[in-house]
């Protein structure tokens, strides 16, 4: 039914120094054609609904926004949404898990569940099935794995890449696959 996916902090540009405006945007613009020649459907503040048996899904995804100031919050989830009303499921794709609890928690009460990374565990942590730890909870409440708040739910992958230093210490690489079953 299609792969999707969204921007997070980084996708920007705006952590480095550029010769000109026009090779910060054409480099932005060359990310945007990367996801497509992939096949991925970048959604930059916008839906799809998937349909099947007459049910509709409502997949949501907004361009990067962070609660920490030094993110860039360039999500604008009421746009994304509108369109999504006679949806049974919205699922929320948005790169930076503090959205979940500034914004998407307390003003879009629609939203059944919210798939983020951006922390990747911060490289260094435990990861059991009891107990988890990793430095990236102090910075963040929700920073890998499941979390759940009343009937809504937020999912943190740490992700495979890595960010300054090249490797991971006890945050092992994560790739997550979801399957959807009728409530």
């Amino acid at each position: 039914m299609g792969v999707f996916s969204v921007t997070g902090n980084h996708d920007y540009g705006d952590y480095r120094d550029w010769k000109s405006a026009a090779a910060k945007k054409q480099n932005f613009e060359d990310l945007k054609r990367v996801h497509a020649n992939m096949g991925w459907d970048l959604l930059m503040n916008e839906h799809r609904i998937l349909e099947q048996g007459g049910e509709k899904l409502a997949i949501v995804g907004v361009e990067n926004w962070g609660a920490i100031d030094r993110f860039p919050k360039y999500g604008k989830l009421e746009q994304a949404r509108e369109g999504t009303e006679k949806a049974a499921v919205k699922l929320l794709l948005s790169h930076d898990p503090s959205h979940w609890r500034a914004q998407v928690l307390p003003e879009f009460l629609d939203m059944d569940a919210m798939f983020s990374g951006h922390t990747h565990g911060m490289q260094f942590g435990v990861r059991m099935k009891q107990f988890q730890w990793s430095p990236a909870q102090y910075v963040y409440p929700e920073w890998a794995g499941l979390y759940k708040e009343n009937s809504r739910q937020l999912y943190v992958n740490v992700g495979y890449g890595f960010l300054g230093y090249p490797g991971r210490v006890g945050m092992r690489p994560e790739i997550t696959v979801f399957e959807l079953e009728r409530g």
